[in-house]
């Protein structure tokens, strides 16, 4: 059977190893395996959330309001924009997708760092783009400039902080940039992991409201997926100006998130003293991690994010290490796949990183043999 020919070059997404797989493939018991592989938020989800969830569960057989009035009010309302302005998907990744759509076509270029989101170069194949990659992993302007001057890409991806190295760019140094991009180009600043890099660093802040009003072909992308800990229910936004997102509605399918995911969004955004409590919390853990990865002599990439990267160079190889960590239950992601010798570590709750650090002492003793 022939499929379209423009997914032959397509790579899978490689998500990270779920923890039934590890109880399946080592034998581990459920309750001994930590997962920090998929930089979900280790302290769960907000006690209100999950109150509204149980008491709206009877109503699953219907259908979401699929204008999502309420909660593109309260977006609205957060960031100062129009409703008009805010676009729901599942997940920030199907805004991505239906970008791509919206912009691309075939040998269409799409300009991202060497290393950062596997789906923005994936969604771009599936349209027969042509994705232009900075030589550097991380986020060098400089580069971005120089491929941008030569090829004038129809889009450029920023992914502030970038995922799965965890570096942020400064706001200023992104809009020194932007400024010299034309309005025909589509930028889309990937904000999943804003609230880590502002809460870090006020410097890092991509306010999307001074975004989209200074650059009105940008559009900043959230999600509810990270500090917000609704991965499970798939939840994002877009932020932009009205034209591009009356343009991405013609791509949006009716009802493209729950009734329960709308309902779970709507009341995590009311309670921003868990997401700040949880914010908090990861960046102290983060912490020793830091001095773990001094005290065993690698290096790792300053993190403005719910994860850290820990750079092997030639002491390590990362595939052996994250092999070994997952036989014994403790799930990290390989990034061996972005040809890095590295490996990336969501941090988890203080007992499971203590944990971790015993683990990892281990593995690494067994590995130096």
């Amino acid at each position: 059977m022939k499929f379209n020919k423009l997914l032959e070059n397509c790579k899978i997404y490689e998500a990270g190893k779920p923890i039934e797989l590890v109880v399946r493939e080592y034998g581990v018991k459920q309750e001994d395996i930590i997962k920090l592989a998929s930089n979900e938020n280790p302290y769960g989800t907000s006690t209100k959330v999950v109150k509204k969830i149980q008491e709206l569960a009877k109503n699953m057989f219907m259908y979401p309001d699929d204008s999502m009035y309420e909660l593109k009010e309260a977006l609205g309302e957060k960031f100062d924009v129009n409703s008009k302005n805010v676009i729901i998907g599942a997940g920030s990744d199907q805004i991505i997708e239906f970008l791509i759509k919206a912009k691309c076509s075939e040998n269409s270029k799409i300009l991202m760092a060497k290393t950062t989101f596997a789906m923005y170069e994936i969604y771009g194949r599936q349209e027969g783009c042509v994705a232009l990659k900075t030589e550097d992993g991380m986020h060098n302007l400089e580069q971005f400039e120089a491929l941008y001057k030569e090829h004038n890409p129809e889009m450029i991806f920023l992914c502030i902080p970038n995922n799965p190295l965890g570096e942020c760019l400064d706001k200023e140094e992104v809009y020194k940039f932007l400024e010299k991009v034309s309005s025909e180009t589509l930028i889309v600043v990937d904000g999943a992991y804003q609230e880590y890099a502002a809460y870090k660093d006020p410097k890092k802040r991509i306010d999307p409201k001074e975004l989209i009003t200074k650059f009105p072909n940008a559009v900043y992308l959230g999600t509810f997926s990270k500090a917000y800990a609704l991965g499970g229910m798939r939840v994002g936004y877009g932020i932009g100006d009205e034209a591009i997102i009356k343009t991405l509605y013609k791509l949006r399918p009716p009802f493209n998130i729950t009734t329960l995911s709308l309902a779970a969004a709507i009341e995590a955004l009311k309670d921003q003293e868990f997401v700040n409590e949880c914010i908090k919390l990861n960046f102290k853990e983060m912490k020793r991690y830091e001095e773990y990865a001094k005290k065993k002599g690698f290096s790792y990439i300053e993190s403005y994010t719910n994860f850290i990267t820990f750079k092997f160079e030639n002491k390590y190889i990362s595939s052996d290490v994250a092999q070994k960590l997952l036989e014994r239950g403790i799930i990290v992601r390989d990034l061996k796949s972005y040809s890095v010798n590295a490996i990336r570590i969501t941090i988890g709750r203080e007992d499971q990183n203590t944990k971790v650090f015993k683990v990892l002492d281990e593995v690494l003793d067994e590995l130096k043999k």
